[in-house]
């Protein structure tokens, strides 16, 4: 969870209030639609590779 709030904070500029009013799901999604945007934004440079979303990530 603090990965989550982390993540959608530096990139929102929200407050721990702001995203600890998000549900669980919430968080999960706002993560997967920021990453797939910095996918978009700055692919990697390996062939073929796509960069893995904080969602894929073990916690």
């Amino acid at each position: 969870m603090y990965k989550e709030m982390s993540f959608i904070s530096y990139y929102f500029h929200w407050g721990r209030d702001e995203v600890m009013r998000l549900g669980h799901a919430a968080r999960r999604k706002w993560c997967e639609e920021i990453s797939s945007i910095n996918a978009d934004l700055s692919p990697s440079g390996s062939k073929g590779k796509k960069e893995k979303s904080i969602t894929e990530l073990k916690f």
